[in-house]
């Protein structure tokens, strides 16, 4: 028989960690002094404590290594297949998160755009035939609106585009959609915001697949802001 100690000192663990399975359930001693509260360990507890061992090395968690330790070995095997599987889950998310970051240090850019999916919309609008950019800015009703063009890259002839309305005009029904979001900072220019954005989706392959929105948005305390969302699909090889 051996004290925490010296068991501790065996297998090389902490006696804080062995107190704390002692605590849990999960490794408790063969006996206990009663006189002096000294914890005494023999060979069965040394097994077990290795087989905790050896799972946590496997990746599995304190509160399954409980319920394992005595486990068929096909539950075991399903516990450490399931653990598999998320762990290339986390890897394929990292390694998406790093791409990200890398684009970004790679092309400096002045927005974030994120992946959403977004439930269908209804806008009644008026329809535009604009010779330059330049000419929205006064055809544009004051915020809030939306203005809606069909580009692939900013425009640099004419162009069709289309403003929300709360007077006569069309109703345009807008399919439930996958887009590209990006909120513009108050600092940056809406054109510059666009440049970007086209400029990102290119990069990433994907492919526009409807009319591009700009949400013109005024809070209550007046502060205006502009949101631009893109619909896409994968760019056919």
């Amino acid at each position: 028989m051996w004290r925490i100690g010296k068991l501790a000192r065996m297998v090389g663990v902490s006696e804080r960690t062995l107190r704390h399975y002692d605590k849990i359930g999960l490794l408790v001693p063969s006996a206990v002094d009663r006189k002096t509260g000294y914890r005494w360990y023999g060979v069965a507890e040394l097994s077990r404590l290795e087989r905790i061992r050896g799972l946590q090395r496997l990746g599995l968690p304190l509160r399954q290594i409980a319920d394992l330790l005595e486990a068929p070995e096909a539950q075991l095997r399903q516990a450490l297949t399931d653990i598999v599987t998320n762990i290339h889950h986390d890897i394929a998310a990292l390694t998406a998160t790093a791409a990200r970051a890398e684009d970004h240090l790679a092309t400096p850019m002045s927005i974030l755009p994120q992946e959403a999916k977004v439930p269908p919309r209804r806008l009644r609008v008026r329809h535009l035939h604009l010779n330059h950019p330049s000419e929205l800015t006064t055809l544009c009703p004051p915020s809030p609106a939306t203005l809606l063009t069909w580009l692939e890259e900013q425009p640099t002839g004419a162009f069709h585009a289309a403003v929300t309305t709360d007077r006569v005009g069309d109703v345009l029904l807008l399919p439930t959609r996958t887009v590209i979001r990006a909120v513009v900072p108050p600092s940056t220019g809406v054109v510059r915001a666009g440049q970007d954005l086209f400029a990102w989706l290119h990069r990433h392959s994907l492919a526009i697949a409807g009319p591009t929105l700009e949400d013109h948005l005024t809070d209550a305390d007046g502060t205006q802001g502009t949101i631009l969302e893109i619909p896409v699909t994968a760019a056919t090889p």
